[in-house]
């Protein structure tokens, strides 16, 4: 597995809250005591789940497109894409468990003999179980299941999260059949975001924004990355989701993804904070970057240069141009104002966004090449980093998405150096 920023944040979100109360907070009476994270009240009580309805309509789509693709069926592993069709959240080993979905007929799963009663509990669509037990190959199980489907020849999509050692292990049990990738079925899905995991979405970006918006009026001279960060996994709790963020200070906000570098927060220090949260499955994304008092004139000239930047990729993102002109167009800012050119530092030195959907980062990246259309439902990052090693960088990002009307943002990006959060 290759791990993103996106996995980093959301898995070190539970080891970053503890880090809040070895913060020594100065000493205040009882009387005057306050703590702006008691006033924060649950925002995502107010999801609404996807429906079985919806996931069987993803479905339908899937196997139409297997039609059109001319694939037998479509072999998941646990993960991301058997949460989204099936609803089925699993987490994996070495056993096999795996969904597959037949070009026609119904959903079956495959599962160790012991762990049959806990699928079951989790199962809403489809009614096939099948069983392997310890001794046994779950290999030959697939095959039957392949086999009963009536696939006796032609293609198999493979997700393009399943582990090489289950591949493998099917292709050769059923070797008469061709194996290439899902991504047409299972791609041409997830992209296109519908109502309701837009609303979702939102409400993750609302969350995550108002869990940044808190911590920003807590912050104090002194306190370390994980001081910060443990502040934003705590409001990202109290708001009822577990988010988090990664947190840099000064000369290290240059470095994308941080520096494992121990930071102390000083006095006209760049902050970067840059992270998200989930809501039945669904992400957010949201960087600001603010100064911890009175910006310096360079600071302030970057910043407004950043913002000016991803004013450039917005306007950039209309209905049927190529995602490529997204980055085009935030990258041409950069470089007229003396950086770069290209990927060189001091400047931008990656794509300007990411799709973004139930993972952190999903197809349509805003990149140089990537030809794809701009569609509605499609959902992205428009984030241009200025990063000048040895001083600081900037990065503002915000997610959005498009609707048949145009681009529209999740979260309205700051409004300035000194008002990071609109």
């Amino acid at each position: 597995m290759t791990f993103t920023r996106r996995h980093f944040i959301l898995t070190s979100a539970g080891a970053v809250a503890g880090s809040v109360a070895a913060y020594s907070q100065p000493k205040q009476t009882a009387q005057n005591f306050f703590n702006p994270l008691d006033e924060m009240q649950p925002m995502a009580d107010k999801a609404v789940p996807i429906t079985l309805d919806e996931r069987k309509t993803r479905i339908e789509k899937a196997q139409k497109l297997m039609a059109e693709n001319k694939i037998g069926a479509i072999y998941l592993d646990g993960g991301t894409s058997m949460k989204y069709f099936t609803g089925v959240e699993w987490g994996n080993s070495e056993r096999l468990m795996a969904a597959i979905i037949p070009a026609r007929g119904e959903v079956s799963y495959v599962v160790p003999h012991f762990e049959e009663a806990r699928l079951r509990e989790l199962i809403t669509i489809g009614k096939d179980v099948r069983v392997w037990e310890e001794h046994e190959s779950p290999y030959r199980v697939v095959a039957g299941i392949l086999a009963d489907a009536g696939i006796k020849s032609g293609k198999i999509g493979m997700e393009e999260r399943v582990r090489f050692f289950l591949f493998d292990g099917v292709r050769k049990e059923a070797s008469h059949l061709e194996y290439v990738s899902a991504d047409p079925i299972t791609v041409g899905c997830r992209m296109f975001k519908s109502p309701a995991e837009l609303a979702l979405m939102q409400l993750a970006n609302n969350i995550t924004l108002e869990a940044f918006r808190n911590t920003h009026t807590q912050i104090q001279e002194g306190m370390t990355q994980q001081d910060v960060g443990g502040i934003i996994a705590q409001a990202h709790s109290k708001l009822g989701s577990r988010g988090g963020a990664l947190v840099s200070f000064g000369k290290y906000t240059a470095f994308p993804h941080g520096s494992r570098t121990p930071q102390q927060l000083k006095k006209g220090d760049v902050i970067l904070i840059d992270g998200g949260c989930s809501v039945e499955g669904y992400a957010s994304d949201i960087t600001r970057t603010f100064v911890f008092g009175e910006p310096t004139t360079r600071q302030r000239e970057i910043w407004n240069l950043e913002k000016k930047s991803q004013a450039a990729g917005f306007e950039a993102a209309r209905l049927h141009a190529p995602c490529e002109n997204v980055d085009i167009a935030a990258r041409k800012v950069i470089t007229q104002a003396g950086f770069g050119p290209g990927y060189q530092l001091p400047g931008l030195p990656h794509r300007t966004g990411h799709g973004i959907g139930m993972d952190g980062h999903e197809w349509g990246n805003m990149l140089l090449g990537n030809k794809q259309p701009l569609l509605p439902g499609m959902c992205f990052s428009i984030e241009p980093t200025i990063s000048i090693y040895d001083e600081f960088g900037i990065r503002l990002e915000d997610c959005a998405y498009m609707t048949e009307q145009g681009v529209k943002w999740f979260t309205q990006p700051s409004e300035s150096i000194d008002k990071p959060f609109a």
